[in-house]
């Protein structure tokens, strides 16, 4: 018996890194998972790797028509929702005085207002008892230099963590952050030089990246009732760096 079964999970940014690992894994312990992603190419190799029990809805967090298109393809086909998990996210590195226009509305209006509209746009379809995730990120509890933008992004969830746990307790569901540290994904090797990856990993206590699959089962423990207890948190799972 999966930790799972019979539930209806939507995990936005789902097409890859360790939010497809968390789709696979849902999956694996009994869900119908929908999944989103900006490209299609990349939606398409998710479900190949997922195998079974998965829809892949094309769209953007920071685009609320496509946030709507993505409801309305749940609501034809399931009908409700169990477990949402907003993780759809982007980051882009630049140093204080060097920051753009153009660099804090792209990470804010996904990171920030996409996470927001993600989480009320589904609450008319959630099952009371349900479970909804966030993915922050360690770059919040920490003082990375040039990320300033991004952890900004990612602190906001914490806050409305605390304040949507009031707001949804007569429904009895949940809200937890789950905040990641450095994991190796194809992303990171995309922003992060040899350099930067040994910089990082030596604030790590273990010395090396936390992998997608590790964060899965964390998100796991997050949507299940194994976590039944457990509301209004942020869980870092990063290897212990930010208490180093």
């Amino acid at each position: 018996m999966g930790k799972l079964d019979g539930k209806v999970a939507v995990i936005t940014g789902g097409s890859t890194g360790l939010a497809l690992a968390g789709a696979k894994l849902f999956v694996d312990e009994g869900a119908h998972v929908f999944i989103t992603g900006r490209r299609q190419d990349a939606l398409d190799d998710a479900v190949r790797h997922i195998g079974s029990n998965v829809t892949a809805v094309q769209g953007d967090a920071a685009d609320l028509d496509d946030l709507d298109r993505l409801y309305d393809t749940v609501r034809q086909d399931k009908g409700s929702i169990d477990v949402l998990w907003a993780s759809a996210g982007i980051g882009e590195q630049a140093m204080l005085g060097e920051i753009t226009e153009e660099q804090f509305d792209n990470t804010f209006s996904l990171n920030a207002r996409g996470t927001l509209f993600t989480v009320q746009k589904a609450l008319p379809l959630f099952n009371d008892g349900g479970s909804i995730i966030m993915t922050g990120s360690n770059a919040s509890l920490r003082g990375f230099p040039g990320w300033s933008v991004y952890a900004g992004s990612k602190a906001v969830q914490q806050a409305w963590a605390r304040v949507w746990v009031a707001e949804l307790k007569d429904r009895r569901i949940r809200v937890n952050v789950l905040t990641p540290g450095q994991v190796a994904t194809a992303k990171q090797q995309e922003l992060f030089d040899e350099e930067t990856k040994r910089q990082f990993e030596s604030l790590i206590p273990r010395g090396e990246m936390g992998s997608p699959d590790e964060i899965a089962t964390t998100a796991l423990f997050l949507a299940s009732d194994d976590s039944s207890y457990v509301n209004g948190i942020e869980l870092v799972a990063d290897g212990g760096t930010t208490v180093m």
